[in-house]
Parts: structure tokens; C-alpha cells; sequence
């Protein structure tokens, strides 16, 4: 292990590059989705549902993605490179079409049903160019600088996430028509789609130019396993899942808890910052097309950025902890303290110290489960045992959308469910204490 050499700065810096692009446009999609379908006509008691589909299409769509990656090599272009590519393009494609959704003078069953086809093929492709920049550090990166070079991901990844969040809020600003009529979605949420798409390609370009993955024989011995093995073993799903490592199913745990609250927080965010800071009462038919629901949209970027920004802070600090089950436990304790504060705040300013402390757990769980996990792998299976770790992001999602309009009649307020989102990251933290690293 140790004689892996470490690559310089810049080299691990390109290798999470397009993954800057790539989080503009799953954070445009995070923090719009609801609004999006809200305005076109959608229930809130049924807005978990349309959130059903990101992590349904991820579950399906990362495994294929890792397992065909680990199997492909095209020398002009690399192992998991040309997903990533394809993924992208069609991510531009969908990016233009999605926002319109409400702008074709359909019916509202007909709009809606666009729009979650729309949302599927987003998702599929952003799942398709996503999940390779989580590859390439697990093929290319050694144990010892694993956790520095998933906090460098983290720190690009929390970077486009800012300025996707900011998007409709910069372009309301600059004069960019934040209402429209009705089930139409207002023209400053369409331009950030706009050049999201734009960035997203440029950023994956870069990515295609600059990095240069390992051929199959220096990737074999980097790896420590035989490229030509006298008997093939068998890398099926199942027979992968029977050999995982126990690290696989004690982070995939704290994952779930996890995941959970981060649904809860995409889903009910713009809602319950409605209800708490503007007065709109969510329940009320049309409350959609109210002028303080979107300017609380608006802010609901600003929020996230806020937590992007400090998911950056914390993602520098996170490789100063020698122990990570610590700076791991205490990211996602700070980060619940944040979701169950925001249920008592009712100034838009304050809630920026509550997203300030989520933005801490962003961070932990964007860097260290893919750090602890790929440090007990050996590199023969990296893209399919990462593909399969997608479930413990996908699985818990879809399992939180199909409660969550369930849960919402029981604690009765989009707010409310920001404190259900805090007790599932303690739970989270609990958990945690049930990993057991590789030294």
C-alpha cells in the first residue's frame, strides 16, 4: 500500500473538476424540483412522491454504470470516462426541457406527467455523469491521500452547489422575471437551468482533456490483483453483495439516516420556509401561485448556498482529525442541531446559521463514507461495489418519500418535517459508532 506514489495537487484537483458541473445541476434540480412541480399544480401532501424518481433511477442506474465501467477501457478515452460524457449530454438536453414544463399550455395532469418524465431522464443522466468522479479517486488515488482527495471533491462539489442554489435569486435580481402565469415556471428558474447546461458541458470537456486514466495493466498491479486471474471469479450483484466487506453495511447504515433527513430537506425546505418566515399557509389551494411562495423559493437558494459554503469551510477541516468515526459522529450531531432549529426560527436572516450547521453533515457525507469505504476495497470491483453503495443513497430516499406524506399529517406542518429530517441525522451519528475502519 505504501508504495503507491501520491499524486501532486492539480492532478487530484482534475480529477473531481466536472464534478463542479455536474453538482450545479443536481443542486438546481434540489432546490427547484419542489417548487417546479408545486407551481405546476402539484398537492403538498404529495410532493414526496415526485421525489421518488431521482433515487429510484440511481438505484438502477449507478450499479450498471459502475460494473460496465469496470469492465471498459477505450484508449482514446478511459474506463469511466465515456459515462461520464454520455451522461452529460443528455443531462443539456433535459436541463432545457424540464423547466418549461408548464410553459406548452397543457392540462395540469398533462404537465405534470412531462415533467416527471423530464425529471427521470434528468436524474438518470446526472446519476450516469455523477457517479464516475467517485470512481476515478477510488481508482486513482492512494489510501493515504483518499480522505484529502474525496475533502477536494467535496470542496468542488459544495462550490457548484452554491452557485446552482443562487442561480433564480441572482437572475431575479439582475431584472429576470421572478413570477409568470399561472402553473408556469417564472423565467429567472428557467435561465438558471439555462446555463447550469452550459456550465455542466464546458466542465466535463475539461475533465475529458485532462484526465488520463491508468491502462488496464498499471491499473491491475496499482490495485494489487492479477489482470488475467487463472480462474474468473464471479462478479455478479449478488455474489458481490455476499462478499462485501462489513464497512459496506455499517456506513450503508448511517447512510440511510442520513439520506433520510436530506430528502426531507429537498422536499419540504421551500414549503416550510413559506410557512414559517412569509406566513403562507401551504395547505391553502394555490398557495403556489403566490408571490411570497416564490420569493421564499428564492431565498430557499440562498439557504442552500449558505450550507454549501460552509459544507466547504468544514470539508478543509474534516482532513485534520486523525479520528473520522469523530469528525464523522460530530458533523452529522451539528448538522441535526441545525434541522431541528429551523422549526423555532422565524427570520429569514437567522435561518442562516441553522443551514450554516447542516451544511457540516453535507460535508462529512459527501467525503468520509467514500473514503472509509474504497480504503477496504481493493480496486478490482471499485466501480461496481460503488455502484452497488448507491443503494444506501437511493434506498433510504425512496423509502423516506413513500412516509413522507404520511409523516407530514402526523407532525402537520413542511416545517415540522425539518425536525423529523434533525432526528434521523442523530440517529445517523448513533450509528456510526458501529463502524469498524481497515486499518
Amino acid at each position: 500500500m505504501d508504495s503507491k506514489p501520491n499524486l501532486p495537487f492539480w492532478s487530484i484537483w482534475n480529477l473531481s473538476f466536472g464534478f463542479f458541473g455536474v453538482q450545479i445541476a443536481y443542486a438546481l434540480q434540489s432546490a427547484n424540483i419542489s417548487r417546479i412541480f408545486a407551481t405546476l399544480g402539484a398537492d403538498p401532501h404529495s410532493l414526496s412522491f415526485f421525489w421518488i424518481l431521482p433515487p429510484l433511477m440511481g438505484i438502477i442506474v449507478q450499479p450498471i454504470v459502475g460494473s460496465l465501467s469496470d469492465k471498459t477501457w477505450l484508449p482514446k478515452f478511459g474506463r469511466r470516462i465515456p459515462y461520464l460524457f454520455v451522461g452529460a449530454v443528455v443531462a443539456i438536453i433535459v436541463m432545457c426541457l424540464l423547466p418549461n414544463a408548464g410553459s406548452y399550455n397543457l392540462a395540469i395532469s398533462t404537465a405534470l406527467i412531462f415533467g416527471l418524465i423530464a425529471l427521470m431522464f434528468l436524474d438518470t443522466s446526472i446519476n450516469m455523469a455523477m457517479q464516475p468522479f467517485k470512481m476515478l479517486v477510488g481508482d486513482m488515488v492512494n489510501e493515504k491521500q483518499k480522505t484529502f482527495a474525496y475533502s477536494i471533491q467535496s470542496f468542488l462539489v459544495n462550490l457548484g452547489s452554491v452557485l446552482g442554489f443562487l442561480f433564480p435569486f441572482i437572475f431575479t435580481f439582475i431584472g429576470i422575471s421572478n413570477v409568470a402565469a399561472d402553473g408556469v415556471v417564472p423565467d429567472s428558474v428557467i435561465y438558471s437551468f439555462y446555463v447550469g447546461a452550459g456550465i455542466l458541458i464546458l466542465c466535463v470537456l475539461y475533465t475529458v482533456w485532462k484526465v488520463k486514466e491508468m491502462p488496464p495493466r498499471e491499473y491491475a498491479k496499482f490495485h494489487g490483483f492479477d489482470e488475467n486471474p487463472p480462474v474468473k471469479e464471479k462478479s455478479d450483484f449478488i455474489t458481490l453483495l455476499k462478499k462485501a466487506p462489513k464497512v459496506f453495511w455499517t456506513v450503508g447504515l448511517v447512510q440511510f439516516f442520513c439520506w433520510v433527513a436530506f430528502m426531507y430537506m429537498w422536499t419540504y425546505t421551500n414549503g416550510g420556509i413559506a410557512e414559517n418566515v412569509w406566513g403562507v399557509d401551504t395547505h391553502a389551494e394555490g398557495h403556489a401561485k403566490l408571490a411570497e411562495y416564490q420569493e421564499a423559493g428564492n431565498w430557499v437558494g440562498i439557504l442552500f448556498a449558505v450550507q454549501a459554503i460552509a459544507s466547504v469551510g468544514w470539508a478543509l477541516i474534516i482532513p485534520l482529525f486523525k479520528q473520522k468515526k469523530l469528525v464523522y459522529s460530530l458533523s452529522l450531531l451539528l448538522g441535526a442541531a441545525g434541522f431541528i432549529s429551523i422549526f423555532f426560527v422565524h427570520n429569514q436572516y437567522l435561518l442562516f446559521g441553522s443551514y450554516a450547521l447542516v451544511g457540516c453533515a453535507w460535508a462529512a457525507m459527501l467525503a468520509l463514507p467514500f473514503t472509509i469505504l474504497t480504503n477496504a476495497l481493493s480496486g478490482k470491483n471499485m466501480g461496481a461495489y460503488l455502484g452497488l453503495f448507491n443503494g444506501t443513497i437511493c434506498l433510504p430516499q425512496i423509502v423516506a418519500a413513500l412516509l413522507g406524506g404520511v409523516i407530514l399529517n402526523i407532525v402537520g406542518s413542511q416545517a415540522a418535517m425539518l425536525a423529523v429530517a434533525g432526528a434521523a441525522l442523530v440517529l445517523g451519528a448513533v450509528a456510526v459508532m458501529g463502524i469498524k475502519e481497515r486499518e
